[in-house]
């Protein structure tokens, strides 16, 4: 009987050699000398890099102007303090991507609401920078200021914008968070920062993040998806965002007036839709950098809703108010894909879609929802509750906006959310 052929051995130190040294080794035990137990394994390709995304908020605060004619609040609003052309006290965020250090400077005391809508794709690369430029109003404050992105599963405690956990940005300073979206769908964004507080004040916006299936799949051509729903379901032509909120004058003015607020006596006195109430929902998006842009200039996101008929209409709804919203189209099907940036499947993968006119909305709550545009008309989109339809409790208002169809290939394509 012969003996079999006996294998060499492998050092612990010809192991750690292999796998630490400049290239990539493979110690692979086989018949023969030393020499020929060290070979190159196969070199993998460099990984494409991800996408970049980088932008720059302003934090601040400032006026906006809410339904002219709306019965006075007294003496809470219209505000004695505020400016010509605007009638209430906010905080908010700023968009000043690309401005010089003396131009961003110069933001402070022109806050806007909602806070500019964001969109990335998923697994891009997104770094922005929060500054805190101060109150304009009220200097005796030394609020710090964070982002949060509600209902963000990826963030780590440093980037997640909770200042007990993270970091609070001081007055003067600037902190660039870092984000890497694995999973799409509808978020909100807001500061965190005595945040029941800082919300109300206005600090709130929508962000978004589109799925990689837009780029197209085996299964499902290139397009305009929802999530990767794996099947095309999710498809739409445009998209809206709308951000629910509601607006406490009393609160606002008390914050303009050096004075405190009660907060377990809450009584919203307006009702929005991305910082605007009705008729005002209506008006286009404006130019918060432009003065031409009037009365709303820091109130920029428009509501309205327009499409072409037969068209596929992707509304991102989401509520950082403190109140439950019920939002209704009379005549025509919602169909909810997704609640809290996730897609409505169930653990075997079959859809769990509802089909409904009536969709609501709890505070801090998103959901994604798609009809498809019926014959040329105005139809109309609101909250049901009738106290969230009247402007300071008086005269049709509020969370109320128009969904405008026209004929078949009369709009062009849409290029961005809300245009």
């Amino acid at each position: 009987m012969t003996d079999p052929v006996r294998q060499p051995s492998v050092s612990r130190r010809a192991l750690l050699a292999g796998v630490t040294g400049l290239g990539t080794w493979a110690v692979l035990p086989e018949r023969g000398s030393d020499a020929q137990l060290r070979r190159p394994a196969a070199v993998l390709p460099r990984a494409v890099p991800n996408p970049t995304a980088t932008l720059h908020l302003a934090a601040t605060d400032g006026w906006v102007s809410m339904p002219q004619g709306a019965p006075p609040i007294s003496p809470f609003w219209p505000d004695p303090l505020a400016p010509p052309g605007a009638d209430l006290y906010v905080f908010g965020f700023r968009d000043v991507t690309g401005l010089s250090a003396t131009e961003v400077t110069a933001q402070r005391g022109k806050a806007q609401i909602s806070a500019p809508l964001l969109g990335f794709d998923q697994e891009t690369d997104i770094r922005i920078t929060l500054t805190n430029l101060g109150l304009s109003v009220r200097p005796d404050l030394t609020d710090g200021h964070t982002v949060h992105w509600h209902g963000f599963r990826n963030a780590i405690p440093l980037f997640d914008g909770v200042p007990e956990l993270s970091i609070s940005v001081p007055i003067g300073r600037d902190f660039t968070y870092f984000y890497r979206p694995h999973d799409a769908g509808t978020y909100m964004y807001h500061c965190h920062f005595e945040d029941v507080e800082h919300v109300q004040m206005g600090m709130t916006g929508i962000v978004y993040v589109r799925p990689a299936q837009n780029a197209g799949t085996a299964d499902v051509p290139p397009g305009k998806y929802v999530y990767n729903d794996g099947d095309g379901t999710t498809r739409y032509d445009r998209e809206f965002a709308l951000m629910l909120t509601e607006v406490w004058a009393e609160a606002h003015y008390r914050d303009a007036h050096i004075q405190t607020t009660d907060w377990t006596d809450y009584k919203p006195s307006f009702f929005a839709f991305n910082g605007r109430c009705h008729p005002d929902t209506l008006a286009p998006n404006g130019d918060p950098m432009s003065a031409a842009a009037g009365r709303l200039r820091y109130q920029p996101i428009s509501s309205l809703i327009t499409a072409n008929a037969g068209e596929r209409v992707l509304l991102r709804l989401a509520n950082l108010g403190y109140q439950n919203h019920t939002v209704t189209v009379d005549g025509l099907d919602l169909l909810v894909v997704g609640k809290d940036a996730a897609l409505l499947r169930g653990r075997d993968g079959s859809a769990e879609y509802q089909v409904t006119n009536t969709v609501q909305i709890g505070p801090g709550e998103s959901r994604d929802v798609i009809f498809t545009a019926p014959d040329p008309g105005t139809y109309l989109l609101y909250d049901r509750d009738l106290m969230s339809l009247a402007n300071a409790g008086g005269g049709r208002g509020g969370q109320l906006t128009e969904i405008r169809v026209s004929p078949p290939g009369t709009l062009p394509a849409q290029t961005r959310a809300n245009a």
